[in-house]
């Protein structure tokens, strides 16, 4: 196999489009290994509902390793800043051994964190600086922001609670040092598999409707069973936020059922909104019809990747 112009490929997507299985695909093809970026992936026993289809990457008797999956336990709240982190002390253990990275997930902020080239910091609220700033106009926010232009932006001033945490964030960066090395992903292909607005949502309804009866429900109870707080499966949203509340005797099985399946199906757009909001800020994201078969996606990306000696 050729070397890689990239040094990484992102299949990302919205929900319910086979990115799994064409990731381990992909990653077999190369030789490589599946990082995940998928926001709910990371936790442990939380299997059906996050969809980790660990058996996709099970390829002609190989096994394809993915990693960032099953990483923290349930209950935990896992976010974008301590993905990043963790995602890239992976990426420079597999770059060492020479081995190409494949990110599969729908997550847009966790894909975001990957491609935009910026670290993150988890700037934590200053109580003292807000209490200072409280009673202040917008007109005086900002005044008071411009003076630290390099991390002054005009969004930071569209409102008072913007232009209040932006302050925060540059006063943190005044007084704390922080990584201003080259950020490590240099090149990505990033790809995402569509498909039209019906095909989509048929896809779903009915993978929706096998998570349900292929034990969906009983995950959700022997998670409660074990210790975790309804209020934080609620907050995982979506499968768990529904299944935890049927469980409760808040709602019946039809109207959970039905709320949930509408609610998916407005993740899904909100996923497309984030993409697209990607492409606007200059990153490019090359589609792939999520009718080719497994074989033209493959090759597709292959190609894409500009293979060279």
């Amino acid at each position: 196999m050729d070397k890689p112009m990239h040094d990484i490929v992102v299949i990302t997507g919205p929900t319910a489009t086979g990115k799994t299985r064409l990731a381990a695909l992909v990653a077999d093809r190369l030789g490589g290994e599946v990082i995940s970026a998928d926001s709910r992936q990371v936790y442990k026993g939380m299997d059906i509902g996050t969809g980790k289809d660990l058996s996709d990457y099970d390829i002609i008797g190989r096994s394809v390793p993915v990693h960032m999956v099953d990483i923290v336990d349930a209950g935990y709240r896992y976010n974008v800043y301590e993905y990043q982190r963790d995602f890239l002390k992976v990426f420079e253990e597999i770059s060492s051994r020479g081995v190409f990275p494949v990110v599969c997930g729908g997550s847009g902020m966790y894909v975001d964190s990957i491609v935009s080239g910026y670290r993150l910091v988890q700037v934590p609220l200053n109580e003292h600086l807000r209490t200072m700033l409280a009673g202040r106009s917008l007109e005086e926010l900002t005044d008071i922001l411009s003076q630290n232009k390099r991390l002054h932006n005009k969004t930071d001033v569209d409102t008072v609670k913007r232009a209040v945490r932006a302050i925060e964030i540059a006063d943190y960066y005044t007084h704390h040092p922080f990584d201003e090395s080259p950020f490590p992903v240099k090149n990505p292909l990033v790809t995402a598999v569509f498909f039209d607005r019906e095909t989509r949502r048929q896809r779903i309804s009915s993978r929706l409707k096998a998570r349900l009866e292929g034990g969906m429900i009983e995950e959700v109870q022997r998670l409660l069973a074990g210790g975790i707080h309804p209020d934080d499966l609620i907050y995982y949203g979506l499968e768990y936020k529904y299944v935890t509340l049927y469980l409760l005797n808040k709602m019946g099985f039809e109207e959970m059922a039905q709320k949930l399946e509408v609610e998916i199906h407005r993740f899904a757009k909100r996923q497309m909104t984030w993409f697209r909001g990607m492409e606007r800020r200059g990153i490019t994201i090359n589609w792939i019809d999520g009718n080719m078969s497994d074989t033209e996606k493959v090759n597709c990306i292959i190609t894409k990747l500009n293979l060279r000696d």
